[in-house]
């Protein structure tokens, strides 16, 4: 039993998808990395919570 192949609608499909799992995975990678060096820098604080002091 053979599968009979491809159209070529599922191939240009298939090549498109590719791309645009490939760019996410980049751009997810890109938001960690920067995420990754922002909070391990050593210029990295928590901001401060200014409370209003009762008089």
């Amino acid at each position: 039993m053979s599968f009979k192949p491809q159209h070529e609608l599922h191939q240009r499909r298939f090549g498109r998808n590719l791309g645009v799992g490939l760019s996410l995975a980049g751009f997810v990678v890109l938001v960690l990395a920067l995420t990754i060096v922002k909070v391990t820098s050593d210029d990295f604080k928590l901001p401060k919570i200014q409370t209003l002091e009762q008089n």
